[in-house]
């Protein structure tokens, strides 16, 4: 079973939770995984909840590690019903920094360089042709994961691997409030791919620094895996 494609078209902290494990798996149930978190992560307005049954059929097609941490969002929403739900996100997201899911928060908090963390992003979307709803900023996690299950897969891959502490801020800060989302955000983690040192440090100065002013070609930066990320880099993009 397989879910539709939904399209809508910094503080810096250290965690103490162990660090999750990678879990196997193939390249359709990380795109499985991260539209089903894409969903689950959005504010839960009557059309959203009405994709929950859709997720829920395709857990079956996700490793266990993965299946059940969802599964367990699920049952919770359920149990809870759509205005305690509700209630609960509004609680979670909107009235604690540390529960943003606004990705390029956790690096560059309020300054100004979030506005170039932000064109970066839109340069990176840009770039693999992916359109995004003017009324969603760029680095806002489901956004982000819907790029990855209809879009880009490597990009979106070494976008999130570069956010990696600020997820792991994030699902901590989830965690100590014994937070349903807490499970959503731990399995978008164990699909994440492993990113060479030198790609991460050159994508997070990307995000930090915002695209630089003159590119003449993808080679103006060396190699950068993967090659579509270094295409995001060519050009200043205007919001």
């Amino acid at each position: 079973m397989s879910i539709p494609l939904f399209g809508r078209g910094g503080f810096r902290g250290r965690t103490e939770l162990a660090p999750l494990v990678p879990v196997p798996h193939t390249d359709r149930q990380r795109a499985l995984t991260h539209m089903a978190a894409s969903i689950l992560l959005e504010y839960p307005t009557a059309g959203n909840l009405a994709k929950y049954p859709v997720v829920a059929g395709a857990l079956d097609d996700l490793p266990r590690q993965i299946a059940t941490r969802l599964r367990g969002f699920l049952d919770h929403a359920e149990q809870a019903g759509p205005d305690a739900l509700a209630q609960q996100y509004v609680t979670t997201f909107d009235l604690k920094r540390k529960c943003t899911l606004y990705l390029s928060y956790f690096l560059t908090g309020d300054t100004r360089k979030r506005g170039m963390a932000l064109v970066s992003f839109l340069a990176a979307y840009k770039a693999c042709g992916y359109e995004l709803d003017a009324n969603e900023l760029p680095d806002y996690l489901p956004v982000l994961l819907e790029f990855s299950a209809v879009g880009d897969a490597k990009v979106a891959g070494v976008l999130l691997s570069a956010h990696r502490e600020g997820l792991e801020v994030l699902r901590e800060a989830l965690t100590s409030i014994e937070s349903p989302w807490a499970e959503v955000v731990a399995a978008v983690i164990c699909t994440l791919p492993r990113v060479n040192a030198t790609t991460r440090k050159r994508v997070l100065d990307l995000i930090a620094g915002g695209p630089p002013m003159e590119m003449v070609g993808l080679d103006a930066m060396g190699p950068l895996e993967p090659q579509a990320v270094a295409a995001a880099a060519v050009g200043k993009d205007e919001r």
